[in-house]
C-alpha cells in the first residue's frame, strides 16, 4: 500500500509545526520519495537526530506504506 506525499507533509508538519517541506515522487509510484525540510527544531542537533525526528513523525509508516523516503534536513 502506498502513502500520498500530501499525508507524508501532513505527518511531519503535525510533529514539526514550523518546517518547511518539500516532497518529490522520484519515480512516480507514490512508494518512493525525497524530501527536503526546513526548521528551527533541528538547531543545535546532529543530522542523525534531525533525520530520527522526521522518521518519528512518520508514525511506523517508513518501511510499511512508506518504502523509500531521501531526506535532507536543514535548520531555520
Amino acid at each position: 500500500m502506498a502513502i500520498d506525499l500530501k499525508e507524508i507533509e501532513a505527518l511531519i508538519k503535525e510533529a514539526l509545526p514550523d518546517a518547511k517541506v518539500e516532497i518529490k515522487d522520484l519515480v512516480g509510484d507514490s512508494n518512493h520519495y525525497s524530501a527536503t525540510i526546513t526548521s528551527v527544531k533541528f538547531s543545535g542537533k546532529s543530522k542523525i537526530e534531525q533525520h530520527k525526528m522526521v522518521y518519528s513523525s512518520l508514525k511506523g509508516k517508513m518501511g510499511n506504506e512508506l518504502h523509500a523516503l531521501a531526506l535532507t534536513t536543514k535548520e531555520q
